[in-house]
């Protein structure tokens, strides 16, 4: 979207995509295996979001199936590009396309209280998003999100140290370790690329509350990963390792407890 041209970008309120973007959704539609098989498309609410659903699912759209915006699926940081607009704005932006905005409650965008950027109110929301999608009655779900709570809501942090903390920036520039915005400013991300698919299957762990997701195979290996699993103590380091540098790059407010 247009925030990620340049850092200064991000005091831009609920982004669109750029025409780059656009394609890339397009991109998405021509790679993307399995559009007949999916039973439902729920996105963030979020105006790049929304674009890319229509975008990149409209084999889905035009057979008739729904599309529901979930407000838990925004993005994590209270910048105003990760802040959304308000719902009878949004809804009427996208009122030639059957979205259907019944769970997004107007303070969603507040960025206040379970709409929060802290760690706690992320965490929450992703695992009542979790909950939600496991309890449909759809097999084959879509999700659009953002690369910072996908972290969040898949409980998969691998590649997160794409973001880079602030003590790493200036190095990591000079040897060209991280790739820069057309103003010279880092274009530091997460660990998912523009447009990337991914496959998650929800398992069963009866002495796991947070209702896991597991990665398939076959997408793990379409990453080029190896096929050996991170334990659950690799996976919790990695995690807050992540929301470290996230909270010193000021994109994550510290935990409340």
């Amino acid at each position: 979207a247009v925030h990620n041209l340049t850092e200064a970008n991000h005091i831009m309120h609920d982004p669109a995509l750029t025409p780059l973007g656009e394609n890339q959704c397009l991109t998405l539609r021509s790679n993307f295996p399995d559009h007949s098989s999916v039973k439902l498309l729920v996105c963030s609410p979020l105006r790049r979001t929304i674009q890319t659903t229509m975008m990149a699912f409209e084999p889905e759209t035009s057979r008739g199936v729904p599309c529901i915006a979930l407000a838990e699926l925004q993005e994590t940081s209270d910048l105003p590009c990760d802040t959304g607009s308000k719902v009878a704005e949004i809804s009427n932006d996208f009122k030639d396309q059957v979205i259907d905005f019944g769970l997004v409650p107007e303070d969603w965008n507040s960025k206040l209280g379970k709409w929060e950027a802290s760690h706690y109110a992320i965490d929450a929301r992703c695992h009542a998003a979790r909950k939600w999608l496991k309890n449909r009655d759809e097999d084959v779900v879509v999700v659009v999100a953002h690369g910072g709570l996908l972290h969040y809501l898949t409980q998969d942090w691998m590649d997160s140290d794409k973001f880079p903390g602030k003590d790493d920036l200036q190095l990591d520039r000079a040897l060209s370790k991280i790739p820069l915005n057309i103003d010279g400013s880092p274009a530091v991300g997460t660990g998912w690329e523009n447009t990337e698919f991914r496959t998650y299957r929800f398992v069963d762990a009866d002495d796991d509350d947070s209702i896991p997701m597991q990665e398939t195979t076959e997408s793990y290996q379409r990453r080029k990963h190896t096929v050996i699993p991170l334990t659950k103590e690799e996976k919790t380091q990695l995690r807050e390792t992540a929301t470290k540098m996230w909270q010193e790059q000021g994109y994550e407010k510290a935990s409340k407890a």
